[in-house]
């Protein structure tokens, strides 16, 4: 399909054949006057009278146990910058099918206007005083396409002030999805990611939280350095916001550049911008470099060049090439893990749960009937074997695919096991293999509806 005909088809999905990606849809009938009595007037008064004399009750019954508010301003929407809100909404729309795709969990997708300062950046206290607000409707908050620095403090005030969890997906989800590909890559190449230099290049809300986050697995921080489009973080930069001063203060390095700061490298990370890596750059790296060049649509270096020059393993954003990192493999499932014990917080500990189990899915043979959804769902890969044998993981393989029927509930119940064990979840749940089935379940029951 050529560019403009996928771009015809594309206008023609969002359109027909009503606008628009998702719809409300009823969960009890309406068919009579006692159906209707019930649903309204008089009969709502009962759970309503209930909830203002127990507030918990909110969970029992109504939906806002299952309910997700998809939140953004529209300042950075992936691959097209600050487009708006009215713009932004397809995106958000888009959000909602996933979540309910893969882990039915619903969605409202809510794009604010007039949380702008003068000079049209994201002003944070607006937004986090307009998602205060929404706290008695929803059971979680994904934030969505906010841009840095504001995102950082716009996430990290509700956190503490909301007492349902709080994610920022284009933070965490990336961090969380590249972690589990970093692990299960270190495995192939032999290496122990406290020992190994990293190279993250962009500094913004994406390349931040890969960082830290790859810190709290075990990484050392004088092992990053960190560059943005002026170059290395470093002790001689000025004027760097807080996010990015950690690391400019840690830095242990004389580069300046990229290019310098890629020498001796055991892994590049790239949240930035198409073709800033070179094959000279993959081969300066060290033996057996870890590459994840996941600008999208154009990565920074693309996979062939960079296997050409030596790397051992290379993950992208994109579905066409072997190790997408795909958000998809991280939301659905966290949020569902920390909706069904009621999570107060979504924590690292839930992060690190959820990238274990992506790790793990990995390296672990596939059931009969898996394979036979994943070889329908990707006959090229499964032609090549990437599916066979007790252990699949190869360098073409080290993360899981979207449609992998076990990724959404081995995800929500380590997700689930850590919200207990760190005290945030509200709900206990005391088998945890019989919650899994249970989620497996669930998504192959919606699907049957779908």
């Amino acid at each position: 399909m050529g560019k403009r005909n996928f771009g015809e088809a594309s206008l023609t999905y969002h359109n027909e054949p009503v606008p628009g990606k998702i719809a409300l849809k009823l969960t009890k009938k309406c068919e009579s006057q006692e159906d209707l009595s019930l649903a309204y007037t008089p009969g709502v008064a009962t759970p309503c009278t209930t909830i203002h004399e127990n507030p918990e009750d909110v969970w029992k019954y109504t939906a806002r146990g299952n309910l997700v508010a998809v939140v953004s301003d529209g300042t950075a929407v992936l691959g097209l910058g600050n487009i708006g809100p009215e713009a932004a909404m397809p995106v958000m729309e888009g959000k909602g099918v996933l979540f309910k795709r893969f882990a039915d969990v619903d969605v409202f997708p809510i794009c604010l206007k007039d949380v702008f300062m003068e000079d049209g950046k994201s002003d944070p206290k607006k937004i986090i005083e307009t998602v205060k607000r929404l706290e008695p409707s929803f059971g979680g908050i994904n934030l969505e396409d906010i841009a840095a620095p504001a995102c950082f403090e716009i996430e990290q005030t509700l956190k503490k002030a909301l007492s349902i969890p709080v994610f920022h997906d284009d933070q965490h989800g990336t961090a969380i999805i590249s972690l589990a590909g970093v692990i299960n890559a270190l495995k192939i190449v032999r290496k122990k990611i406290e020992d190994c230099k990293f190279v993250v290049n962009g500094a913004g809300a994406a390349g931040i939280a890969c960082a830290e986050y790859y810190i709290k697995a075990g990484a050392k921080r004088e092992n990053f350095v960190l560059c943005d489009s002026k170059g290395v973080l470093d002790k001689t930069r000025e004027n760097l916001n807080p996010e990015k001063q950690r690391f400019a203060d840690a830095a242990c390095t004389t580069a300046k550049t990229l290019k310098e700061a890629m020498v001796d490298a055991d892994i590049f990370v790239g949240v930035s911008v198409a073709g800033c890596v070179d094959k000279d750059m993959i081969r300066s790296m060290a033996r057996d470099s870890i590459i994840f060049p996941m600008a999208n649509p154009v990565p920074e270096i693309f996979p062939d060049e960079a296997l050409e020059a030596g790397a051992a393993v290379v993950g992208t954003g994109r579905s066409d090439f072997a190790n997408q990192v795909n958000n998809v493999l991280g939301f659905p499932g966290i949020f569902r893990g920390a909706l069904d014990t009621r999570a107060t917080d979504i924590n690292v500990e839930m992060y690190l749960g959820a990238s274990k189990a992506l790790s793990d899915i990995a390296s672990e043979k596939l059931p009969e009937d898996v394979h036979k959804i994943l070889s329908e769902s990707y006959p090229e890969d499964a032609a090549n074997g990437m599916f066979d044998g007790d252990k699949p993981l190869n360098n073409s393989y080290v993360i899981p695919k979207p449609f992998d029927p076990r990724v959404v509930p081995k995800v929500a119940r380590n997700v689930a096991e850590a919200a207990m064990k760190t005290g945030v979840a509200q709900i206990q749940i005391e088998d945890l293999d019989a919650y899994e089935k249970q989620v497996t379940e669930r998504i192959k029951s919606l699907l049957k509806t779908l």
